[in-house]
């Protein structure tokens, strides 16, 4: 793993040197674009848009277009605009995690203490874990500002979640959502029964990403000069319910089966 930021956590007085590393990747298969003509490899070019030569990595810097003239930034700009965030994810309230909707959840990261900073780490994690609370705070993690959610995480590490900022939550006004009728009590006692007979402990290791299995399957069957086989997608469900609590009943009855099975 390799770091992507390198700072501390404030609490209250209590300064918790860290490092954060991504705690996520990806299970998708790698494919490539390919020109369908002959199949060569579709490459991308930072092509200079006057003179339509192509710019290297270490030549490139940004910038911001303001009243027709781009305002360049390097590195000294970032930290200047707000030099405590660029290093201290300082945590600012502690709630309960429940009350922070996972709406607003995007990206984890791992927390791992540095030189020194250990005990500070071990007292937070034991202390969030006895108090049920997790700690939100700010900080710039490449060149933008986050909103970080802290908590424990497997008893054993402190996880860092980064969240949405509360504007860029779409709003849904828009949407043709259900008006606020009261279902039937006969077809919500079917439908709690249903949701009660399915019910257990998450377990997150029973989901797989099967489908990049099986779509490298399907790469070496055709690897071997096979043809494949297609099968139709079950189509989708169009019009008015007929009898919703004949659906929820037989529901019911297939998971009974299931269960005894």
């Amino acid at each position: 793993m390799k770091a992507i930021w390198n700072g501390a956590i404030g609490f209250g007085l209590v300064n918790i040197p860290v490092k954060i590393y991504s705690a996520t990747e990806t299970s998708k298969l790698d494919l490539d674009m390919l020109d369908k003509s002959d199949f060569s490899n579709i490459r991308f070019k930072r092509v200079n848009e006057n003179t339509g030569k192509e710019v290297k990595w270490e030549n490139i810097v940004k910038g911001y277009l303001m009243d027709d003239k781009y305002i360049v930034l390097d590195e000294e700009d970032y930290e200047a605009a707000s030099p405590e965030k660029t290093k201290i994810l300082s945590i600012d309230q502690f709630v309960k995690e429940e009350e922070v909707d996972s709406v607003y959840f995007e990206t984890p990261y791992y927390l791992e203490p540095q030189k020194n900073g250990e005990n500070a780490y071990r007292l937070l994690l034991k202390a969030l874990e006895k108090t049920g609370m997790v700690g939100i705070g700010t900080f710039v993690l490449r060149e933008s500002e986050a909103i970080g959610m802290i908590r424990p995480y497997n008893n054993d590490i402190l996880i860092l979640n980064r969240l949405r900022f509360d504007q860029e939550i779409r709003d849904y006004s828009d949407l043709k959502i259900p008006a606020h009728k009261a279902p039937k009590p006969a077809e919500l006692k079917m439908a709690v029964n249903l949701i009660e007979q399915l019910s257990q402990e998450f377990d997150p290791a029973m989901y797989k990403d099967t489908y990049s299995d099986d779509l490298l399957k399907i790469i070496k069957q055709k690897a071997k000069g096979k043809n494949i086989k297609t099968r139709k997608a079950p189509a989708a469900k169009e019009g008015k319910v007929i009898d919703l609590m004949a659906q929820l009943k037989a529901s019911l009855n297939n998971s009974k089966s299931k269960s005894a099975s």
